[in-house]
């Protein structure tokens, strides 16, 4: 490439003599008989320069929108002659001009669109690639009926009527099986056309599972380093199209005979089809050459075969190389879907409610300790409680009969009911200590019932028929009474840990069944008011449905996105702890980053990498919140960089993340890092700038780790609620077009609704999180087991499959899904009603919507059926040219991101920023420190900064906002600090 540097009036500007530049696309497109259309794919500015026939050059503004710039030039005829050039505002902050180019304006009638010699009115294969040999109609030759092209076609001989790759080259018609293909190697096969799975022994070792490798002939999978006698048993599971289904176990021993290699291509003798084949050469299973397949648009569709052929990278595409349209949307949950046990239920005689309780360090009410909220070490052994209240009240009964069975025997059997509230705010008219009876002691299944006498579970059992208000009165149970209970964990010698805790403050409807959200009346210090008794928080304040957390009064702000679900149910409270374990585990060490009691998790140890960006969960999201933005100079450890090569496919030397960490292999040869440069700043806006220790990515995409608020909620709401508000070519006028992503399901292979990241990348949140596992930690799962690498990168693959096992994964997503949401606060102020009215009035409803309905076909209890309130409708909205890079994700471009939900906005920079201690380790002295950023790279510093960044879809709500009165921002301002 020639290169030519000029400044003209202030200006730099480079000359290039060829048309793609700086990762912009420009040309020519003839659009009929006599009109072409100029094209440039940038983000800024373009002129295009001009001549028809050799007269006078035109010089000419293009018009730019999401797809580019784009001039369109009509009156033309047939054989006009056209030299053109491009001048633009290029990606790395100079005018770049292009050489000249020539086109020549074809009839309809003698038209060639793809160059094959064969005019398009005939040509019966329009896109077939340039220097390939067609027939008269145009279509590539297929001498041997197979299918392939003989441009293609590997074993150019095949008889007719066998079935082949797509190389041309026979493949096995059993469904499953395995084969010998060298001296010390087999290939286990799966001919279907989505996900399968091998499981095998050698020699009677351990069990081995496998994610096989997917191609367009089937599934494979190569075991080496084997030795002739070698017996393996294996078995596969795979996808049927509609199921999942797994083979009975075979036994194959690995032979000595037919592994003569002739040509030395890896392939032996007996299946070569292909048996001269030079040893230099990269050869198919069945040892013929492969040629690689052009795609130019990376769809993973053949150019030869693709009718869509500039697809979007990362598009869900079909079988064609198009866009996949909504109506092929497959929901993730359906009538069909495994459902838990409710959390709440009826009989003839009892409304039924089951839930989960962890140890706490002190009682809810108390600020002056601030130790309820946080986690004690080994919270996930011996410290978890389920409980099951069959109530009768509501069906015409006098009692409610409590059973609960603990992970560990019982000291003090402490059932605690009725506040009272006169000596602390943790003393109760109820304590029922001398009632409770011990049932039984082993192992119980999750209705409470015995199924072995081996284990350290205990069942305890009490009955309560009395209510007993707030000054001790006591009168029958009845319809409408709250309860509020606290059941502590007084442990007998527990093997680890502290013996004692206490528990979490419940507020229980007697009749009606389920524990609702509470806030406290009355003050404690005026004992003839209420003094802190609990009441149920206003239902419009539910952000989370019956997720949602009560008020928190134990003045720990950093610690409230960690909690457990108020409707966490009794099947689930093991798990939400396991999964903590896994989410606060170091995958490099094992160890856990709250505290050195908790040990190494062996399991979990040794993980990590080759290549990752840092190596825990909690490491990224502190206390379940956003990842601070970092100082100017450090290394943004905390961040993800999504990066592409020019043409926007993965990058060639790092894969799509940067992954800046290494292990077992020399700095030098990692991926390089990132800093924080300085920032920009402009009409009191700031953006970020960036440093890679290597070489600057073509384009990428830098985007802070997110709050984890919710989610579990987001993922329960169905397809149809969502695609509801979805508006692509805005129908209605009204300036907002969202979009649904559009991903393909890792697992089945099946196209779902992006949900989940910045820009919906992933469409699960067991998706979403083995993504993370993937690239941020380098840790491989079923639903991802191989590593982010490029196709030019070494030392990357681990080639182990499977690293994390399904068991703790599931977990993991227990725990990140059924976190409890905070409610709404202040929600009875005038300056918060007034600001949700405005909130409203400006637009900002139309993406950040407010009310969805969770599917009834949720699997896990907690989520199902709940009316949420998080302010996303989880559709792509372009926020304009300001918040855009460069670099789109699947359907979405770089200037579109999904509806940021809003729940837990106020409180998001004190979980950030963490808490100070102001008297020096004595009680009540730690306060908020907060350390707030806002967008998805942290660049706003207020509320009212992200608002001022939106433009796009959003520009409208922006300058709405800006015309309001100072008091009605403050309003505006006080409602979003409310969530």
């Amino acid at each position: 490439m020639t290169v030519q540097l000029l400044m003209i009036m202030g200006i730099l500007i480079l000359n290039v003599d060829q048309v793609r530049a700086a990762g912009e696309v420009s040309g020519i497109t003839q659009i009929n008989d006599d009109a072409v259309e100029f094209h440039l794919d940038s983000n800024d500015w373009a002129d295009v320069h001009y001549k028809v026939n050799g007269g006078n050059q035109r010089n000419i503004r293009m018009t730019l929108s999401v797809n580019g710039n784009r001039f369109q030039l009509n009156n033309l005829s047939s054989g006009d002659s056209i030299s053109y050039r491009f001048t633009y505002w290029g990606s790395e902050g100079f005018a770049i001009v292009t050489s000249v180019q020539y086109y020549t304006l074809q009839s309809e009638q003698a038209k060639d669109t793809d160059n094959d010699g064969v005019v398009d009115s005939i040509d019966q294969c329009p896109a077939t690639r340039q220097g390939a040999t067609v027939n008269d109609v145009g279509c590539e030759l297929d001498s041997d009926n197979d299918g392939v092209v003989d441009s293609l076609d590997q074993c150019p001989n095949t008889q007719s009527g066998q079935a082949v790759d797509t190389n041309g080259c026979e493949v096995a018609t059993e469904m499953t099986g395995i084969e010998q293909v060298g001296s010390d190697t087999v290939n286990f096969y799966v001919n279907n056309n989505a996900w399968a799975d091998v499981h095998f022994k050698v020699n009677g070792g351990g069990l081995r599972n496998i994610r096989m490798l997917e191609s367009g002939n089937g599934n494979h999978f190569q075991l080496n380093n084997l030795s002739i006698g070698d017996s393996i048993v294996y078995s596969f599971t795979y996808w049927t199209g509609k199921s999942a289904t797994d083979t009975e176990s075979k036994t194959y021993t690995l032979e000595s005979s037919s592994v003569n290699d002739t040509d030395g291509d890896g392939v032996i003798d007996s299946i070569d089809l292909c048996p001269n084949t030079r040893p230099d050469v990269v050869v198919n299973e069945v040892g013929c050459e492969v040629e690689p397949e052009i795609d130019s648009d990376g769809d993973g569709i053949n150019d030869a075969i693709d009718q869509c052929a500039n697809t979007p990278m990362g598009t869900p595409v079909n079988e064609f190389g198009c866009p996949i349209n909504d109506a092929d949307i497959t929901p993730l949950f359906n009538a069909d879907t495994v459902l838990e046990p409710s959390v709440m239920s009826e009989t003839n005689n009892a409304v039924i409610t089951r839930f989960s309780d962890r140890g706490r360090d002190r009682h809810a009410k108390e600020d002056h300790f601030q130790a309820y909220d946080h986690y004690l070490s080994h919270y996930w052994t011996h410290r978890t409680a389920r409980f099951k209240f069959v109530d009768t009240v509501a069906k015409g009964g006098s009692d409610i009969e409590i059973t609960f069975v603990t992970e560990w025997k019982l000291g003090v059997k402490e059932f605690r009911a009725w506040y009272r509230g006169i000596g602390t705010v943790a003393e109760y008219h109820g304590n029922y200590e001398n009632h409770v009876q011990e049932i039984a002691n082993g192992t119980f299944d999750d209705n409470l019932e015995l199924v072995s006498n081996d284990g350290n579970q205990y069942k305890y059992r009490l009955t309560i028929d009395q209510f007993i208000a707030l000054d001790g009165t006591r009168s029958d149970l009845a319809l409408g009474q709250y309860m509020e209970i606290e059941v502590s964990q007084f442990l007998d010698n527990a093997p680890e840990g502290r013996d004692n805790y206490y528990g979490t403050t419940y507020l229980y409807q007697v009749g009606a069944g389920g524990m609702v959200p509470w806030k406290t009346v009355g003050d404690f210090a005026d004992q003839s008011s209420e003094r802190e008794n609990s009441k149920p928080i206003n239902e419009a304040a539910w952000l989370g449905g019956k997720t949602t957390l009560p008020y928190q009064y134990s003045a720990e702000p950093d610690n409230h996105f960690m909690q457990m679900a108020t409707n966490l149910s009794s099947v689930n409270g093991q798990a939400f702890v396991l999964g903590r374990r896994v989410h606060h585990t170091n995958m490099s060490s094992g160890e856990h980053d709250e505290s050195v009691k908790n040990g190494i998790f062996e399991e979990l140890k040794n993980k990590i990498g080759t290549h990752y960006v840092n190596n825990s969960c909690s490491s990224c999201h502190a206390r379940n919140g956003r990842a601070p933005v970092a100082e100017v100079g450090e290394t943004l450890d905390k961040w993800v960089f999504k990066v592409a090569d020019s043409d926007g496919n993965s990058h060639p030397l790092i894969g799509s993340v940067l992954q800046a960490n290494n292990v077992g292999i020399a700095e030098q040869n990692g991926e390089g890092s990132v800093t924080l440069g300085t920032w920009s700043e402009s009409n009191g806006l700031r953006s970020p700038n960036y440093a890679f220790s290597k070489n600057k990515p073509a384009k990428f995409s830098a985007r802070l780790a997110p709050q984890l608020v919710g989610l579990g909620l987001l993922e329960a709401v169905s397809e149809d609620v969502i695609l509801q508000r979805e508006d692509p070519q805005d129908t209605n006028q009204d300036g907002i077009s969202g979009r649904a992503q559009k991903v393909t399901d890792p697992v089945t292979g099946e196209i779902r609704l992006g949900r989940f990241g910045y820009k919906a990348g992933a469409s699960s949140l067991k998706h979403q999180i083995a993504g993370a596992l993937n690239t941020d930690m380098g840790v491989m799962t079923s639903v991802l087991p191989r590593p982010d690498c490029g196709s030019e990168q070494t030392n990357c693959s681990n080639n182990q499959g499977a690293e994390l096992s399904d068991e703790h994964l599931d977990n993991l997503v227990k725990y990140i899904a059924l976190l409890g949401v905070r409610p709404q606060r202040d929600i009875e102020q005038q300056q918060v009603t007034v600001g949700k009215q405005k909130f409203n009035a400006i637009g900002c409803e139309s993406c950040h919507r407010d009310t969805m309905k969770t599917s009834s076909y949720a699997p896990f209890a907690e989520l199902r059926d709940q009316t949420i309130h998080p302010y996303t409708d989880l559709l792509l909205h372009d926020m304009g040219t300001g918040l855009a890079d460069n670099l789109g994700e699947g359907q979405a471009t770089g200037a579109e991101w999904r509806t940021a939900p809003l729940w837990g906005l106020g409180l998001s920079s004190c979980v950030t920023g963490g808490v100070i201690d102001v008297n020096r380790n004595k009680q009540g002295g730690e306060i908020c420190s907060p350390d707030a950023s806002y967008l998805h790279d942290g660049r706003a510093r207020t509320i009212e900064e992200a608002i001022l960044w939106h433009g796009g879809e959003g520009q409208l709500s922006n300058e709405n906002y800006q015309n309001l009165s100072t008091a009605d921002k403050q309003a505006l301002i006080a409602f979003l600090r409310s969530l």
